[in-house]
Protein backbone atom coordinates (compact mmCIF):
# COMPACT_ATOMS: atom_id res chain seq x y z
CA UNK A 1 0.00 0.00 0.00
CA UNK A 2 2.01 2.92 -1.37
CA UNK A 3 0.74 5.74 1.16
CA UNK A 4 3.62 8.27 -0.12
CA UNK A 5 1.97 12.03 -0.73
CA UNK A 6 -1.46 11.25 0.54
CA UNK A 7 -3.81 12.54 3.35
CA UNK A 8 -4.86 9.99 5.81
CA UNK A 9 -8.21 10.57 7.85
CA UNK A 10 -7.89 8.49 11.07
CA UNK A 11 -11.23 8.21 13.12
CA UNK A 12 -10.94 7.57 16.40
CA UNK A 13 -8.67 8.77 18.91
CA UNK A 14 -8.24 5.66 21.24
CA UNK A 15 -5.17 3.78 21.08
CA UNK A 16 -6.28 1.59 17.75
CA UNK A 17 -6.72 5.00 16.61
CA UNK A 18 -2.87 6.68 17.68
CA UNK A 19 -1.71 3.29 16.28
CA UNK A 20 -2.76 4.00 12.97
CA UNK A 21 -2.10 7.53 12.77
CA UNK A 22 1.80 6.49 13.84
CA UNK A 23 1.74 3.75 11.17
CA UNK A 24 0.43 5.59 8.70
CA UNK A 25 3.00 8.35 8.87
CA UNK A 26 6.15 6.29 9.53
CA UNK A 27 5.00 4.89 5.84
CA UNK A 28 5.22 7.90 4.31
CA UNK A 29 1.72 10.11 4.26
CA UNK A 30 2.23 13.42 3.53
CA UNK A 31 -0.67 13.88 5.98
CA UNK A 32 -2.12 12.36 9.04
CA UNK A 33 -4.97 13.67 10.99
CA UNK A 34 -6.71 12.16 13.69
CA UNK A 35 -10.99 13.42 13.76
CA UNK A 36 -12.79 12.63 17.16
CA UNK A 37 -16.36 13.67 17.67
CA UNK A 38 -16.66 14.18 20.98
CA UNK A 39 -15.29 17.85 21.39
CA UNK A 40 -14.14 16.78 25.03
CA UNK A 41 -11.66 13.74 23.51
CA UNK A 42 -7.81 14.11 24.02
CA UNK A 43 -5.42 12.34 22.11
CA UNK A 44 -2.70 10.19 23.99
CA UNK A 45 0.21 11.81 21.36
CA UNK A 46 0.60 15.15 21.21
CA UNK A 47 2.99 14.49 18.14
CA UNK A 48 -0.03 13.65 15.75
CA UNK A 49 -2.35 16.32 15.24
CA UNK A 50 -5.85 16.00 16.17
CA UNK A 51 -9.49 17.64 16.04
CA UNK A 52 -11.76 17.02 18.58
CA UNK A 53 -15.26 17.74 18.12
CA UNK A 54 -15.12 17.15 14.58
CA UNK A 55 -18.27 18.06 12.71
CA UNK A 56 -19.03 16.94 8.99
CA UNK A 57 -18.01 20.09 7.83
CA UNK A 58 -14.28 19.38 8.86
CA UNK A 59 -14.56 15.90 7.42
CA UNK A 60 -15.69 17.56 4.04
CA UNK A 61 -12.56 19.82 4.25
CA UNK A 62 -10.13 17.54 4.71
CA UNK A 63 -10.17 15.78 1.17
CA UNK A 64 -9.14 12.14 2.70
CA UNK A 65 -7.15 10.21 0.35
CA UNK A 66 -7.94 7.49 2.84
CA UNK A 67 -10.09 7.01 5.65
CA UNK A 68 -9.10 4.61 8.32
CA UNK A 69 -11.66 3.98 10.64
CA UNK A 70 -11.91 2.80 14.50
CA UNK A 71 -13.82 -0.27 15.30
CA UNK A 72 -16.07 1.68 17.74
CA UNK A 73 -17.21 3.74 15.05
CA UNK A 74 -19.94 2.55 12.40
CA UNK A 75 -18.71 3.08 8.74
CA UNK A 76 -22.17 3.49 7.66
CA UNK A 77 -22.68 7.11 9.74
CA UNK A 78 -23.15 10.09 8.05
CA UNK A 79 -20.33 11.63 10.15
CA UNK A 80 -17.34 8.98 8.61
CA UNK A 81 -18.96 8.62 5.23
CA UNK A 82 -18.46 12.66 4.83
CA UNK A 83 -14.60 11.65 4.86
CA UNK A 84 -14.85 10.02 2.01
CA UNK A 85 -15.85 12.76 -0.16
CA UNK A 86 -13.08 13.20 -2.51
CA UNK A 87 -13.85 9.24 -3.36
CA UNK A 88 -11.57 8.20 0.26
CA UNK A 89 -11.24 4.41 0.85
CA UNK A 90 -12.76 3.39 4.21
CA UNK A 91 -10.75 0.73 6.11
CA UNK A 92 -10.23 -0.51 9.65
CA UNK A 93 -6.80 -0.32 12.08
CA UNK A 94 -6.49 -4.15 11.42
CA UNK A 95 -6.47 -3.74 7.45
CA UNK A 96 -4.01 -1.16 7.65
CA UNK A 97 -1.98 -2.99 9.75
CA UNK A 98 -2.02 -6.23 7.96
CA UNK A 99 -1.02 -4.39 4.84
CA UNK A 100 2.41 -3.72 6.16
CA UNK A 101 2.77 -6.87 8.32
CA UNK A 102 5.36 -9.23 7.24
CA UNK A 103 4.67 -12.26 9.76
CA UNK A 104 2.21 -15.03 10.15
CA UNK A 105 -1.21 -14.59 11.53
CA UNK A 106 -3.70 -16.18 13.65
CA UNK A 107 -6.80 -14.59 14.13
CA UNK A 108 -9.36 -15.36 16.43
CA UNK A 109 -13.29 -14.70 16.49
CA UNK A 110 -16.44 -15.73 18.08
CA UNK A 111 -18.97 -14.27 20.03
CA UNK A 112 -17.28 -15.31 23.56
CA UNK A 113 -13.56 -16.94 24.58
CA UNK A 114 -11.55 -14.74 21.95
CA UNK A 115 -9.41 -13.04 24.75
CA UNK A 116 -8.60 -16.37 26.66
CA UNK A 117 -8.00 -18.32 23.20
CA UNK A 118 -5.75 -15.11 22.09
CA UNK A 119 -3.89 -15.33 25.41
CA UNK A 120 -3.33 -19.38 25.16
CA UNK A 121 -2.03 -19.52 21.41
CA UNK A 122 0.42 -16.40 22.52
CA UNK A 123 1.53 -18.40 25.46
CA UNK A 124 2.53 -21.33 23.63
CA UNK A 125 4.04 -19.95 21.19
CA UNK A 126 6.30 -17.94 23.48
CA UNK A 127 6.80 -20.90 25.61
CA UNK A 128 7.97 -23.00 22.56
CA UNK A 129 10.36 -20.10 22.11
CA UNK A 130 8.66 -18.17 19.09
CA UNK A 131 8.08 -14.51 18.75
CA UNK A 132 4.47 -13.87 19.30
CA UNK A 133 2.30 -10.92 20.07
CA UNK A 134 -1.44 -10.54 21.22
CA UNK A 135 -2.98 -7.95 19.64
CA UNK A 136 -6.26 -6.62 17.98
CA UNK A 137 -8.87 -6.40 20.58
CA UNK A 138 -6.87 -7.68 22.89
CA UNK A 139 -3.35 -7.16 23.79
CA UNK A 140 -1.57 -3.80 21.44
CA UNK A 141 -3.21 -2.43 18.27
CA UNK A 142 -2.21 -4.73 15.53
CA UNK A 143 -0.83 -1.50 13.77
CA UNK A 144 1.62 -0.89 17.11
CA UNK A 145 2.88 -4.48 16.39
CA UNK A 146 3.15 -3.74 12.67
CA UNK A 147 5.41 -0.68 13.62
CA UNK A 148 7.71 -2.84 15.64
CA UNK A 149 11.29 -3.52 14.05
CA UNK A 150 11.84 -6.06 13.97
CA UNK A 151 8.16 -7.66 13.64
CA UNK A 152 7.45 -10.70 15.53
CA UNK A 153 6.84 -13.77 13.67
CA UNK A 154 3.48 -14.48 14.72
CA UNK A 155 0.73 -12.06 15.10
CA UNK A 156 -2.30 -13.67 17.31
CA UNK A 157 -5.26 -11.57 16.43
CA UNK A 158 -8.22 -11.23 18.46
CA UNK A 159 -10.87 -9.62 15.87
CA UNK A 160 -14.41 -8.86 16.49
CA UNK A 161 -16.96 -8.07 14.09
CA UNK A 162 -16.56 -4.31 14.10
CA UNK A 163 -13.38 -4.61 13.00
CA UNK A 164 -13.98 -7.58 10.73
CA UNK A 165 -16.74 -5.14 8.66
CA UNK A 166 -14.14 -2.87 7.40
CA UNK A 167 -10.93 -5.66 5.69
CA UNK A 168 -10.48 -5.88 2.59
CA UNK A 169 -7.71 -7.71 1.37
CA UNK A 170 -7.20 -9.26 5.27
CA UNK A 171 -6.22 -12.86 5.34
CA UNK A 172 -4.75 -15.11 8.47
CA UNK A 173 -3.17 -18.40 8.04
CA UNK A 174 -5.08 -19.55 10.58
CA UNK A 175 -8.33 -18.43 10.95
CA UNK A 176 -10.10 -20.08 14.46
CA UNK A 177 -14.15 -19.41 15.03
CA UNK A 178 -14.64 -20.44 18.52
CA UNK A 179 -18.98 -19.96 18.49
CA UNK A 180 -21.66 -17.39 17.65
CA UNK A 181 -24.66 -16.37 19.58
CA UNK A 182 -26.56 -13.12 19.30
CA UNK A 183 -24.70 -10.08 20.66
CA UNK A 184 -24.35 -6.47 20.11
CA UNK A 185 -27.95 -5.44 18.82
CA UNK A 186 -27.32 -2.20 19.67
CA UNK A 187 -25.38 -1.95 16.36
CA UNK A 188 -26.82 -4.53 14.28
CA UNK A 189 -30.31 -4.30 12.69
CA UNK A 190 -30.61 -7.99 12.70
CA UNK A 191 -28.46 -10.89 13.67
CA UNK A 192 -27.47 -12.04 10.25
CA UNK A 193 -25.95 -9.02 10.17
CA UNK A 194 -23.26 -9.75 12.93
CA UNK A 195 -22.92 -12.75 11.57
CA UNK A 196 -22.06 -11.70 8.23
CA UNK A 197 -19.43 -9.58 9.88
CA UNK A 198 -18.00 -12.09 11.58
CA UNK A 199 -17.64 -14.39 8.26
CA UNK A 200 -15.49 -12.14 6.53
CA UNK A 201 -12.48 -13.91 8.89
CA UNK A 202 -12.75 -16.27 6.25
CA UNK A 203 -13.64 -13.75 3.24
CA UNK A 204 -9.87 -13.72 1.33
CA UNK A 205 -8.61 -17.35 2.68
CA UNK A 206 -7.21 -20.01 0.44
CA UNK A 207 -7.86 -23.57 -0.15
CA UNK A 208 -3.73 -24.26 1.64
CA UNK A 209 -4.72 -22.41 4.93
CA UNK A 210 -6.95 -23.58 7.97
CA UNK A 211 -10.16 -22.94 9.72
CA UNK A 212 -10.64 -24.16 13.29
CA UNK A 213 -14.25 -24.04 14.14
CA UNK A 214 -16.58 -25.86 16.90
CA UNK A 215 -18.50 -28.54 16.17
CA UNK A 216 -22.10 -27.54 15.57
CA UNK A 217 -21.36 -24.13 14.21
CA UNK A 218 -23.01 -23.31 10.96
CA UNK A 219 -21.01 -22.50 8.22
CA UNK A 220 -21.40 -21.82 4.68
CA UNK A 221 -19.02 -24.05 2.48
CA UNK A 222 -15.40 -22.26 3.06
CA UNK A 223 -12.36 -22.01 0.91
CA UNK A 224 -9.96 -23.34 3.64
CA UNK A 225 -9.05 -26.35 5.03
CA UNK A 226 -11.31 -27.20 7.80
CA UNK A 227 -11.30 -28.97 10.91
CA UNK A 228 -13.21 -29.26 14.00
CA UNK A 229 -13.32 -29.66 17.88
CA UNK A 230 -16.18 -30.24 20.33
CA UNK A 231 -16.62 -30.18 24.53
CA UNK A 232 -19.99 -31.14 23.91
CA UNK A 233 -20.33 -33.19 21.43
CA UNK A 234 -18.87 -36.45 20.77
CA UNK A 235 -17.19 -35.79 17.23
CA UNK A 236 -14.57 -33.50 15.90
CA UNK A 237 -10.86 -34.17 15.34
CA UNK A 238 -10.12 -32.69 19.52
CA UNK A 239 -13.13 -33.78 21.94
CA UNK A 240 -13.53 -33.08 25.72
CA UNK A 241 -14.04 -36.30 27.87
CA UNK A 242 -13.95 -35.51 32.04
CA UNK A 243 -10.72 -33.58 32.05
CA UNK A 244 -8.96 -34.80 28.91
CA UNK A 245 -8.43 -33.88 25.96
CA UNK A 246 -8.80 -36.55 23.02
CA UNK A 247 -7.76 -37.38 19.62
CA UNK A 248 -9.85 -40.53 18.87
CA UNK A 249 -8.55 -42.69 21.75
CA UNK A 250 -5.42 -41.25 22.55
CA UNK A 251 -5.08 -38.67 25.47
CA UNK A 252 -3.79 -35.39 23.69
CA UNK A 253 -3.62 -33.31 27.21
CA UNK A 254 -4.98 -33.75 30.97
CA UNK A 255 -6.74 -30.04 32.05
CA UNK A 256 -7.24 -31.50 35.71
CA UNK A 257 -4.46 -29.77 37.19
CA UNK A 258 -4.92 -26.56 34.79
CA UNK A 259 -6.58 -23.31 34.99
CA UNK A 260 -8.64 -24.65 31.90
CA UNK A 261 -10.59 -27.54 33.28
CA UNK A 262 -14.04 -26.31 32.89
CA UNK A 263 -15.45 -27.13 29.87
CA UNK A 264 -16.04 -23.56 28.12
CA UNK A 265 -12.00 -23.01 28.90
CA UNK A 266 -11.65 -26.43 27.61
CA UNK A 267 -12.94 -25.27 24.19
CA UNK A 268 -10.83 -22.43 24.11
CA UNK A 269 -7.23 -25.20 24.82
CA UNK A 270 -8.35 -27.39 21.76
CA UNK A 271 -8.54 -24.37 18.77
CA UNK A 272 -5.62 -23.21 20.43
CA UNK A 273 -3.33 -26.41 19.88
CA UNK A 274 -5.04 -27.06 16.81
CA UNK A 275 -4.00 -23.77 16.02
CA UNK A 276 -0.57 -23.70 16.79
CA UNK A 277 -0.16 -27.46 15.15
CA UNK A 278 -1.30 -26.06 12.07
CA UNK A 279 1.61 -23.59 12.29
CA UNK A 280 4.34 -25.98 12.76
CA UNK A 281 4.33 -26.78 16.87
CA UNK A 282 4.51 -30.52 18.27
CA UNK A 283 2.17 -31.47 21.05
CA UNK A 284 5.52 -31.95 23.54
CA UNK A 285 6.02 -28.29 22.82
CA UNK A 286 2.12 -27.16 23.11
CA UNK A 287 1.15 -29.30 26.05
CA UNK A 288 3.42 -28.30 28.94
CA UNK A 289 2.55 -24.81 28.25
CA UNK A 290 -1.28 -25.42 29.68
CA UNK A 291 -0.35 -26.06 32.88
CA UNK A 292 1.59 -22.56 33.30
CA UNK A 293 -1.31 -21.14 31.80
CA UNK A 294 -3.88 -18.06 33.56
CA UNK A 295 -5.99 -17.05 31.92
CA UNK A 296 -7.74 -13.37 32.00
CA UNK A 297 -9.35 -11.92 34.45
CA UNK A 298 -12.97 -11.82 34.60
CA UNK A 299 -13.45 -14.99 33.14
CA UNK A 300 -14.83 -17.56 35.47
CA UNK A 301 -12.10 -15.77 38.13
CA UNK A 302 -11.65 -17.08 41.30
CA UNK A 303 -12.42 -14.62 43.67
CA UNK A 304 -12.69 -16.59 47.22
CA UNK A 305 -14.22 -19.41 48.86
CA UNK A 306 -15.25 -19.05 52.07
CA UNK A 307 -17.51 -21.01 54.38
CA UNK A 308 -17.84 -23.45 51.75
CA UNK A 309 -19.02 -20.61 49.21
CA UNK A 310 -17.55 -20.24 46.09
CA UNK A 311 -17.55 -17.08 44.35
CA UNK A 312 -16.71 -16.57 40.70
CA UNK A 313 -16.18 -13.19 39.17
CA UNK A 314 -17.52 -13.76 34.84
CA UNK A 315 -17.68 -9.73 34.61
CA UNK A 316 -16.35 -10.66 30.75
CA UNK A 317 -19.91 -11.99 30.31
CA UNK A 318 -21.28 -9.53 28.36
CA UNK A 319 -24.01 -11.47 26.36
CA UNK A 320 -26.04 -14.23 26.62
CA UNK A 321 -24.11 -16.70 25.25
CA UNK A 322 -21.15 -16.08 27.85
CA UNK A 323 -23.82 -16.26 30.57
CA UNK A 324 -25.08 -19.81 29.37
CA UNK A 325 -21.52 -21.06 29.05
CA UNK A 326 -20.64 -20.15 32.88
CA UNK A 327 -23.70 -22.26 34.29
CA UNK A 328 -23.26 -25.16 31.83
CA UNK A 329 -19.65 -25.20 33.38
CA UNK A 330 -20.79 -25.21 36.97
CA UNK A 331 -21.73 -28.31 39.26
CA UNK A 332 -22.64 -26.85 42.63
CA UNK A 333 -25.80 -24.84 43.27
CA UNK A 334 -25.47 -21.49 41.71
CA UNK A 335 -26.79 -18.05 42.72
CA UNK A 336 -26.64 -16.05 39.57
CA UNK A 337 -25.70 -12.18 39.71
CA UNK A 338 -27.27 -11.22 36.00
CA UNK A 339 -28.01 -7.40 34.96
CA UNK A 340 -26.22 -4.14 33.23
CA UNK A 341 -27.40 -2.59 30.25
CA UNK A 342 -29.80 -2.88 28.31
CA UNK A 343 -28.79 -4.32 24.93
CA UNK A 344 -32.02 -5.58 23.28
CA UNK A 345 -31.31 -9.09 23.90
CA UNK A 346 -33.74 -11.93 24.69
CA UNK A 347 -33.00 -13.79 28.21
CA UNK A 348 -35.97 -15.96 27.51
CA UNK A 349 -33.72 -18.83 26.35
CA UNK A 350 -31.65 -18.99 29.95
CA UNK A 351 -35.01 -20.49 31.34
CA UNK A 352 -34.57 -24.10 30.72
CA UNK A 353 -30.90 -23.88 30.63
CA UNK A 354 -30.96 -23.17 34.08
CA UNK A 355 -33.63 -25.74 35.52
CA UNK A 356 -31.98 -27.69 38.15
CA UNK A 357 -28.71 -25.70 38.17
CA UNK A 358 -29.31 -21.98 39.74
CA UNK A 359 -31.08 -21.86 42.85
CA UNK A 360 -31.65 -18.25 43.01
CA UNK A 361 -31.35 -15.17 40.45
CA UNK A 362 -30.06 -11.64 41.72
CA UNK A 363 -30.72 -9.59 39.03
CA UNK A 364 -29.26 -5.47 38.71
CA UNK A 365 -28.56 -2.66 36.69
CA UNK A 366 -30.63 -0.59 34.06
CA UNK A 367 -31.65 -4.35 32.78
CA UNK A 368 -32.65 -5.93 36.32
CA UNK A 369 -35.90 -5.26 36.21
CA UNK A 370 -36.82 -6.91 32.45
CA UNK A 371 -34.54 -9.82 33.72
CA UNK A 372 -37.07 -9.91 37.17
CA UNK A 373 -39.87 -9.93 35.26
CA UNK A 374 -38.58 -12.43 32.28
CA UNK A 375 -37.32 -15.15 35.35
CA UNK A 376 -39.58 -15.03 38.25
CA UNK A 377 -42.55 -17.40 36.66
CA UNK A 378 -39.72 -19.96 37.02
CA UNK A 379 -37.24 -19.24 39.34
CA UNK A 380 -36.43 -17.22 42.91
CA UNK A 381 -35.75 -13.89 41.74
CA UNK A 382 -34.34 -10.95 43.71
CA UNK A 383 -33.87 -7.28 42.63
CA UNK A 384 -31.14 -4.85 43.60
CA UNK A 385 -29.72 -1.27 42.03
CA UNK A 386 -26.17 -1.97 42.30
CA UNK A 387 -23.04 -5.08 42.13
CA UNK A 388 -22.54 -4.10 46.21
CA UNK A 389 -26.23 -5.01 46.57
CA UNK A 390 -26.40 -7.99 44.59
CA UNK A 391 -23.25 -9.40 46.61
CA UNK A 392 -24.66 -8.37 49.77
CA UNK A 393 -28.04 -10.24 49.16
CA UNK A 394 -26.28 -13.19 47.84
CA UNK A 395 -23.71 -13.64 50.82
CA UNK A 396 -27.61 -13.86 52.73
CA UNK A 397 -28.90 -16.72 50.82
CA UNK A 398 -25.77 -19.19 49.93
CA UNK A 399 -25.04 -21.63 52.08
CA UNK A 400 -21.97 -23.86 52.30
CA UNK A 401 -22.14 -26.20 48.69
CA UNK A 402 -22.84 -23.05 46.78
CA UNK A 403 -21.28 -21.10 43.94
CA UNK A 404 -21.68 -17.36 43.68
CA UNK A 405 -21.65 -16.57 40.03
CA UNK A 406 -21.41 -12.97 39.31
CA UNK A 407 -22.52 -13.46 34.93
CA UNK A 408 -23.81 -10.21 34.09
CA UNK A 409 -25.32 -11.08 30.77
CA UNK A 410 -24.94 -8.07 28.91
CA UNK A 411 -22.25 -5.17 28.92
CA UNK A 412 -21.56 -2.71 32.03
CA UNK A 413 -21.85 0.42 30.52
CA UNK A 414 -24.85 1.51 32.40
CA UNK A 415 -23.21 2.15 35.81
CA UNK A 416 -19.38 1.66 34.35
CA UNK A 417 -17.02 2.01 31.72
CA UNK A 418 -15.64 -1.44 31.77
CA UNK A 419 -16.76 -5.02 32.45
CA UNK A 420 -13.04 -4.70 34.07
CA UNK A 421 -14.40 -1.80 36.51
CA UNK A 422 -16.99 -3.81 37.19
CA UNK A 423 -15.50 -6.79 37.54
CA UNK A 424 -13.18 -5.22 40.51
CA UNK A 425 -16.04 -3.65 41.79
CA UNK A 426 -17.47 -7.04 42.23
CA UNK A 427 -14.29 -8.52 43.94
CA UNK A 428 -14.14 -5.60 46.28
CA UNK A 429 -17.94 -6.18 47.29
CA UNK A 430 -16.92 -9.85 47.81
CA UNK A 431 -13.56 -9.04 50.06
CA UNK A 432 -15.33 -6.42 51.63
CA UNK A 433 -18.36 -8.78 52.75
CA UNK A 434 -16.25 -11.39 53.46
CA UNK A 435 -13.92 -9.32 55.34
CA UNK A 436 -10.58 -10.63 53.53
Amino acid sequence: MNLNGKKVAVLGCGRSGVAAARLAAARGAARVCIFDSDAHATCSDATVEFVSGAGEKEAREFKADLVVISPGIAADKPWALAFTCAGAPIIGEVELAFRYFGGRIIAITGTNGKTTTTALIEHILLQAGRSAKACGNYGYPFCEVALQKPQPEFAVLEVSSFQLETVQSFRPEVAVWLNFAPDHMDRYTRVSDYYEAKLRIFENMSEGQLAIIRVGEKMPALKPQVVEFSACVGSGLLRYEGTRIKQMDTTVADLKDTALAQAHNAENAMAAILACRAVGLKNDEIVPALASFEPPHHRCEFVAEENGILWLNDSKSTNLHSTEAAIRSQIRPIILLIGGKDKGLDYTPLIPLMKGKVKKCITFGQIGEQLRDTLKQEYDVARVETVSEAVREAANCATSGDVVLFSPGTSSFDQYTSYAQRGNDFCQAVRNILHI
